[in-house]
């Protein structure tokens, strides 16, 4: 895949090739059937339930699918349909054709896709079990490591294991090491032997050394997953008689160097290597009690606006590598984001609200972990108030323009209640308390001022923002900014604005993230791994793996 396909992040369930969703009540069951033809690409059959790409894009559409269509399921249910096969996880002769960036944007997307199960398990009450009835290797048992509980079926053959070290030459590092550790706490000398036994642990040791939560014999296992689902759904407070929303395709509209949405617009600037993203704010009168709401269903502008930011920031990611420098802008009325940011904290405990933040926060935070360099430009008609402030906070760098001789034209930009708190980094930090290091006057000075309109000046003295020039200035100190940035290696860039945006505060999403940003990215360049006779490249082809034996 030296020259990758472009790809579509939309899909909808009578367009499935490998999953088949379910829903009883308050347990919903997503079964994977991976259909070995169903590859994105062609060059490789997708057997034994592994997957690729195309495989995580329609388990995430299926998981939004449960959040907003399904409001009764409370319990999500992961399961096979394939006799003695769970998941294989990723498909190895997939990994072996493919170019590393495509490796690396796979390995980050799906870890979005199951850091997914355990956000909407933290903030929305939507409770996920592993019902793991057969062999689950690699990305397979990092699929059940995202979930709340796991039962393996007690069968004298399935098994659990990460033989990414042992089989491949690379690492269990989409989530496998680091949920082993930090979350299911096996101890350190026995997750050794785990992640280097290529066979894996099954039964009752499996549950013994922490891997699992229960086992169970093949004629009780069904039985004891469905008690299970009903008791973790008896923790949710997700409604049961909750009208869901039909989530509809997306108006999109893509040019050759653009992309378009009804709230959102992307264009590409080839030349000078930068997309500028315009995000429009809510126009005309927007509805404030939950029947207004739930009337205009996923038409609702929050949600339409999560919808469409998430799907242009995954095809950005995806299909242009080359452009490595985003601009985001805003255009819109300050009033109309505050009004907006009431009735999202009015409503917050209603589950379609929860639901929409929740998607909202999940589409900041593929901002925050985008291998990409991220300018904010506050120009005349912006509107980064509240919730849209949280895209120049996301932001490298942010430069708010100054017109000290026409205040009505000056950008102003508001502080409100949403920046403390409501969309969470995967820190568990806001943005505003990872720029301030959570130090109390900082935040206490910023504090004091929300709600208040803020020119380019009092946002510079607040440190809201990074530089304020005037109108004279602008262009030019715009343009050199831009100009240096797009000069300097991708490679040094994606390092360093990986380890600034995650300053301080660490934690199990962190760790993982770090891990796909380093190891993963020097292990997947190494021959050991993608040489002629490295183990990726001769898995399943009979011969051995040639390393080189020295310790870097």
């Amino acid at each position: 895949m030296s020259s990758a396909p472009r790809v579509s992040y939309q899909t909808s369930p009578s367009q499935y090739k490998h999953w088949k969703l379910s829903c009883d009540g308050a347990v919903a069951t997503l079964a994977v059937d991976i259909d070995e033809n169903g590859g994105l690409v062609p060059g490789y059959k997708l057997k034994l339930n592994s997957y690729d790409l195309g495989v995580d894009i329609e388990l995430n559409d299926a998981m939004n699918r449960i959040r907003f269509e399904h409001p009764e399921v409370r319990t999500v249910v992961l399961t096979s349909l394939k006799d003695k096969v769970f998941c294989s996880g990723a498909n190895i002769f997939m990994l072996g054709v493919s170019s590393h960036g495509w490796k690396v944007n796979f390995c980050k997307f799906t870890n979005e896709t199951r850091n997914g199960f355990e956000d909407s398990s933290k903030h929305s009450g939507l409770k996920f079990l592993a019902a793991v009835n057969g062999a689950c290797a690699g990305g397979g048992y990092e699929l059940a490591l995202a979930c709340d509980e796991i039962i393996l079926v007690d069968d004298r053959s399935s098994a659990v294991s990460l033989p990414e070290v042992p089989l491949l030459g690379v690492l269990p590092g989409t989530g496998g090491l680091t949920r082993v550790t930090d979350k299911r706490h096996v101890r350190h000398d026995l997750a050794d032997i785990f992640c280097t036994t290529a066979e894996g642990v099954r039964g009752q040791k499996a549950k013994d050394w922490r891997l699992v939560d229960d086992i169970a014999k093949p004629a009780v296992f069904a039985q004891k997953v469905r008690e299970r689902a009903e008791q973790l759904a008896a923790q949710s407070d997700r409604p049961a008689n909750g009208k869901g929303v039909t989530l509809n395709p997306l108006n999109r509209r893509e040019e050759a160097d653009a992309l378009h949405y009804n709230h959102v617009r992307i264009t590409i600037d080839r030349a000078k290597r930068t997309a500028t993203y315009l995000v429009k704010g809510p126009q005309g009168a927007q509805p404030t009690d939950i029947a207004g709401i739930e009337a205009l269903g996923d038409a609702w502008y929050p949600l339409a606006l999560a919808r469409e930011l998430d799907d242009a920031i995954l095809s950005m990611r995806t299909n242009e590598l080359d452009i490595g420098t985003w601009l985001i802008t805003t255009q819109g009325e300050v009033a109309s984001v505050l009004a907006m940011d009431a009735t999202l904290l009015a409503h917050k405990d209603h589950w379609l609200v929860r639901e929409t933040i929740g998607m909202l926060r999940r589409t900041f935070s593929r901002l925050d972990v985008s291998s990409r360099s991220l300018f904010a430009l506050i120009e005349s008609g912006s509107c980064f108030a509240g919730t849209f402030l949280e895209l120049a906070l996301a932001c490298d760098r942010s430069y708010h323009l100054a017109l000290p001789d026409d205040a009505d034209k000056a950008p102003q930009i508001v502080v409100s209640d949403a920046n403390f708190g409501l969309y969470p980094m995967i820190t568990t930090q806001s943005r505003l308390g990872r720029r301030f290091y959570d130090e109390v006057p900082a935040l206490d000075a910023v504090r004091a001022k929300a709600g208040q309109l803020l020119d380019a000046d009092a946002a510079f003295a607040l440190g809201l923002v990074t530089s304020n020039p005037d109108d004279i200035d602008w262009a030019d100190e715009v343009r050199i900014a831009v100009e240096e940035r797009v000069a300097m290696s991708p490679d040094a860039l994606t390092g360093m604005e990986a380890n600034l945006r995650f300053n301080s505060v660490e934690n199990m999403f962190t760790r993982i993230f770090g891990r796909l940003t380093a190891w993963q990215n020097w292990i997947f360049q190494r021959p050991n791994a993608v040489g002629e006779m490295g183990a990726l490249k001769v898995y399943g082809k009979g011969n051995k793996a040639a390393f080189d034996w020295n310790r870097v």
